[in-house]
């Protein structure tokens, strides 16, 4: 099948991305770590000895970020139905976070150690339809919430992607009645264009 004009401008601007660029020389999976670095920076979530989740974490970019961040102390464990290449200080499995197999091989890796933190930087299928889009993405972020407030200890943290659009009203207040406090953040690494923004839920109630 010939590409598209749409999907020959996204390799274009993929190809020419900064952010992409940057994370090929640095190593990283994807452009994405660096959206967890500025939040991190800003916010700093991520400290040594912490015990981290990340939800749909292939290709691995956040993980690899906390997984440096916390050091040999800590814990990174990264979920995703499609597979992930090794990282080190990574453990991974392959599977559905709300399958009963996944969590209780989640649990094994715990071993009964408190999750400080919850990452999530899951985005659905595309359709093409912005109003499936919508809904599809916002299934996921209150997925994510709901295993979140499950798994995390009393004022754990948890971060999430969201899309600006019908339903996002509904899922912030969500969170503001489940997190003492809530921001929004739009790292620089994220596209202007996009609609994309990171709420952060800190201080579980």
């Amino acid at each position: 099948m010939k590409p598209s004009k749409t999907s020959k401008q996204w390799m274009r601007e993929h190809i020419n991305d900064p952010f992409v660029q940057l994370a090929q020389k640095e190593g990283y999976r994807s452009r994405a770590a660096y959206k967890l670095l500025e939040i991190d920076a800003k916010d700093h979530l991520l400290k040594p000895g912490m015990v981290v989740v990340d939800l749909g974490a292939t290709p691995g970019g956040w993980s690899q970020v906390a997984a440096v961040k916390v050091g040999r102390s800590g814990k990174v464990i990264a979920l995703d139905m499609l597979p992930l290449d090794p990282l080190p200080g990574v453990d991974f499995i392959q599977g559905d976070f709300r399958d009963d197999k996944v969590l209780r091989q989640l649990e094994d890796l715990l071993q009964e150690k408190p999750v400080g933190l919850v990452i999530s930087d899951m985005a659905p299928n595309i359709c093409g339809v912005a109003s499936a889009d919508q809904a599809r993405a916002m299934h996921l972020a209150e997925l994510a919430m709901e295993f979140a407030l499950e798994r995390l200890k009393p004022e754990g943290s948890f971060l999430v992607k969201v899309f600006q659009g019908v339903g996002f009203e509904d899922f912030l207040k969500l969170m503001r009645g489940s997190f003492a406090k809530v921001v929004s953040r739009k790292p620089k690494a994220s596209r202007d264009r996009s609609s994309e923004v990171y709420l952060l839920g800190t201080q579980k109630l």
